[in-house]
C-alpha cells in the first residue's frame, strides 16, 4: 500500500471512528433518525481499514523481511522491558502508527524508590513522581536531524489500579481515539536518521523538549524527558523505528540496541553512561 493511500486510508478510519462516538453522544440526548443498526456501520467500515492495513502490514514483513537496524540505546540506567518485539510481532497486538517493532521500556532501579506495583482497587492512581521512569532523560540513539518534536500535552495520573486501567480504556481510550493519532503517541519526537529510517519517541514529559525541529543532534544528545502524556498507563519509554516521519503511513523496522540487543519482556537491563560512546552532556 503506498503512502497516499496509506493516509487516505488512515483519514478515512479516523473520521468513521468520530462519525461513530458522534451517533452515540447524539442518541444520548434525542433518538437518531434513522434505523439504530445503521449507526454501527461507521464502526464497522473503521474496522474494516484497519484488518485491511493490517493484512498489508503483515505482507510486507513475510515477504520483505526488513533487516534490524542498529542504534545506541535512548536511555541510560537500569529497565526492564515490556511489550517487546523480542517476544511478538506485532509487539503492541497491532501494526497502526508503525508499531510493529515498537517497545515499551520502564525503569528499574537498583538504587531507590521501586516502581509500584499494580493493586486491584486503591489507590485507583498515582501521581507520576511515584514512578522511577518519570523525568528519566531520553538520549539520540544515532547522528540525526530532528522533523517533529512537541511536548504541549498534558501528563495525566498513572492507572495503577483495575478501575483505573478500565477509566483509561473505556472512557480516555476513547477520547483519544477520536482526537487521532497525536493524542495517542502524547508528546512525541521523531528523528531522521538517514537512508529512510526514523526513530519515534513518544509519552515525552510535558515541556521537557531541549530540541526543535531543524536541529542536528549527535549520538548521546539530551532530547526531552520521559514522561505520561498519551495513550499510557504509567511513565515509561515507548520507542520505534519505521520507515517515514508520519507513524500514521509509515511501517515499523525492526531495531537493535548497542551493547543490548532487544530486551525481551520482563528482562532488566542495564545501560553504562560511561561504557557507551555517547557524548554528553549537551543539554544547552
Amino acid at each position: 500500500m503506498s503512502v497516499d493511500r496509506r493516509k487516505i486510508a488512515a483519514k478515512a478510519q479516523y473520521a468513521l471512528w468520530v462519525i461513530f462516538f458522534a451517533q452515540i453522544v447524539y442518541d444520548f440526548f434525542a433518538e437518531l433518525p434513522y434505523n439504530y443498526w445503521l449507526s454501527w456501520l461507521p464502526m464497522l467500515g473503521a474496522m474494516g481499514i484497519g484488518l485491511v492495513a493490517a493484512r498489508s502490514a503483515r505482507h510486507r514483513i513475510a515477504t520483505r523481511s526488513p533487516a534490524a537496524v542498529a542504534v545506541a540505546p535512548p536511555v541510560t540506567g537500569r529497565w526492564s522491558a515490556v511489550n517487546s518485539p523480542a517476544d511478538k510481532v506485532p509487539s503492541h497486538g497491532t501494526h497502526s502508527l508503525a508499531q510493529s517493532y515498537a517497545i515499551d521500556i520502564v525503569a528499574e532501579p537498583a538504587d531507590g524508590p521501586a516502581r509500584p506495583t499494580p493493586v486491584w482497587f486503591w489507590p485507583v492512581a498515582r501521581a507520576n513522581r511515584a514512578y522511577p521512569a518519570f523525568g528519566a532523560p531520553l538520549y539520540a540513539v544515532a547522528r540525526a536531524t530532528v522533523v517533529h518534536a512537541e511536548d504541549g500535552q498534558r501528563d495525566h495520573l498513572s492507572r495503577s489500579s483495575l478501575a483505573g486501567i478500565l477509566y483509561f480504556w473505556l472512557v480516555e481510550g476513547v477520547g483519544r481515539t477520536i482526537g487521532g493519532s497525536r493524542r495517542v503517541v502524547g508528546n512525541h519526537i521523531v528523528l531522521d536518521l538517514g537512508d529512510g529510517t526514523h526513530a519515534m519517541y513518544a509519552h515525552v514529559q510535558r515541556g521537557s523538549l531541549r530540541v526543535r525541529p531543524g536541529d542536528e543532534v549527535e549520538p548521546g544528545r539530551l532530547l526531552a524527558q520521559c514522561g505520561n502524556s498519551g495513550n499510557s498507563t504509567e511513565p515509561h519509554v515507548h520507542f520505534q523505528l519505521m520507515d517515514g516521519p508520519d507513524p500514521e503511513t509509515a511501517h515499523g523496522i525492526p531495531f537493535t540496541w548497542q551493547g543490548v540487543g532487544v530486551p525481551a519482556g520482563g528482562e532488566k537491563f542495564t545501560v553504562d553512561a560511561d561504557a557507551s560512546t555517547r557524548a554528553r552532556p549537551q543539554d544547552a
